[in-house]
């Protein structure tokens, strides 16, 4: 039986690895890859709406697949570039799954696209906490115990903040950095775009669907009325925060791949099915 194919793309500062126990329950069903890190490669700089962001994920969907069409899930960040991806080469995708990322629109939009890039724009998003977050420890030892210590890290399922740290850490002339820049992660944040809600206000080509934790901030902040419009039907909340994949992996997994299966129907069991051998 051949899987269908997940391409993922993860959250702002979070490398795939981080995901790794999601990947294990979302890979007994599909055949799951990912980029590591979306914003790194100098070809596909970050810049304003995350235009070269996405030509970066439509890259890897071509090389990867050979212009065959696949599933894509994304989370926060990796949602947003995944929505953009569909709108721009339908072609490419099956359907989308967008795991606690918000359609900011309306009014909510004009307020951002007319603050952003000021000095006060850092005031409405993370970037205030990001442009200043530490990035250097002097051991592996230090850097668990200084993320263990935090609310945020202490919801997550035994075992995942090891995989953030072990994907996450490189080696510093004084110890161990953050392997995603603090910088990279401080521009994505204050170049958020403003447009998404021109881009589907006429739906997308793809079925595309929402998972969100029921305790996210970013979905309170951002609101939901423009993503339950987009997706329709396909809307499900579960227990968790904005980083409810870190929290509940198998549930989340479990979740995204019900939503795949109600998308895509018929079509997905025609191509889980094994082919006949011929005469």
């Amino acid at each position: 039986m051949t899987k269908p194919k997940v391409h993922f793309a993860h959250a702002n500062s979070y490398p795939a690895g981080t995901y790794r126990q999601y990947f294990e329950f979302l890979g007994r069903d599909f055949e799951v890859q990912a980029l590591e890190m979306h914003g790194h490669n100098p070809r596909y700089p970050v810049e304003d709406g995350w235009a070269k962001l996405v030509e970066e994920l439509i890259a890897e969907l071509e090389t990867r697949y050979r212009k065959e069409p696949v599933i894509l899930v994304g989370h926060s960040l990796g949602g947003m570039l995944s929505l953009m991806a569909a709108a721009q080469r339908p072609e490419l995708v099956r359907c989308v799954v967008m795991l606690d990322s918000p359609v900011v629109a309306g009014w909510r939009a004009n307020f951002w696209r007319l603050f952003k890039g000021t000095r006060f724009a850092d005031r409405y998003s993370p970037a205030r906490f990001s442009v200043k977050r530490r990035n250097v420890w002097p051991d592996y030892k230090e850097a668990m115990r200084h993320f263990a210590s935090k609310e945020v890290f202490a919801a997550w399922a035994p075992g995942v903040l090891q995989d953030y740290l072990d994907n996450g850490l490189v080696e510093h002339p004084e110890g161990l950095q953050l392997r995603f820049r603090r910088e990279i992660e401080t521009a994505i944040y204050r170049t958020l775009p403003h447009h998404i809600g021109t881009l589907v206000k006429d739906g997308l080509p793809v079925p595309v669907a929402y998972l969100a934790g029921d305790n996210s901030v970013e979905n309170r902040q951002a609101g939901l009325e423009h993503t339950r419009k987009l997706v329709g039907r396909n809307f499900r909340m579960m227990r968790g925060s904005h980083l409810f994949p870190m929290e509940m992996p198998r549930h989340a997994a479990e979740t995204t791949g019900e939503l795949i299966r109600q998308m895509l129907g018929k079509e997905l069991q025609a191509a889980e099915a094994p082919q006949l051998k011929r005469a």
